[in-house]
């Protein structure tokens, strides 16, 4: 219970403060850049600039058809493991009461087995992403230690809830502290990674839209 007592109480208040203090910090310094003003005109029938945001920030969501047969099963897989984990903790009760705790918000949950199959499904599709990361000689040359350490941390939740839900392995205090000491150490990490992303494609993205449109471009 001591291990518990401290993955729920200290190292989680430790983790929301970094998690949240860390990305209003990268937030804030990504908007204070300074940035060049574009003092020539718009091309005749641009949309507006935030129009042109928005419109690359939805259109990117699936590749181009050019790409779209090299890209095919990492945007599938994408997909998958972000909307599972999306499913993970947002649908199941114990995460909906923790963040009913936490903020007040509560909403119904989904069926613990149901929530439980997508678990599986979400591991089996890191699984998967880990593979193609290694296997692909393009991907093997871009990645790094903080790619790696950004898939584990995201993993390991997944792993330790399952487990810790199916009672395997240890007493059940002892499980529940280690799910929760790795959701702390994903929160830790979370602003300083590539997980950051979750907030930061919007930006660039929209950045790239307001150019290109501004431009002429279609994006």
């Amino acid at each position: 219970m001591e291990l518990l007592d401290f993955a729920r109480g200290p190292a989680m208040k430790f983790a929301l403060v970094v998690f949240v203090l860390g990305t209003v910090w990268r937030l804030v310094g990504l908007l204070l850049l300074p940035r060049m003003r574009d003092l020539s005109p718009a091309r005749e029938g641009a949309p507006p600039l935030m129009l042109g945001a928005l419109r690359t920030v939805v259109r990117r969501m699936w590749p181009r058809r050019s790409f779209l047969r090299q890209t095919l099963f990492t945007t599938i897989n994408s997909y998958v493991f972000h909307i599972g984990l999306a499913v993970v903790v947002f649908g199941l009760a114990p995460h909906i009461l923790f963040i009913d705790n936490l903020t007040g918000l509560a909403w119904p949950s989904l069926p613990s087995n149901f929530v439980m199959a997508v678990g599986v499904i979400t591991l089996a599709s890191l699984i998967a992403a880990l593979v193609r990361r290694v296997s692909h000689p393009v991907t093997r040359l871009l990645s790094h230690a903080g790619d790696y350490l950004s898939w584990l941390l995201t993993a390991l939740p997944v792993l330790t809830g399952l487990i810790a839900t199916s009672h395997l392995g240890a007493r059940y205090e002892t499980l529940l502290a280690l799910h929760v000491l790795s959701i702390a150490a994903f929160l830790v990490w979370f602003p300083f990674g590539k997980l950051m992303h979750a907030f930061l494609f919007v930006f660039s993205r929209g950045a790239t839209g307001m150019r290109f449109s501004h431009r002429g471009v279609n994006t």
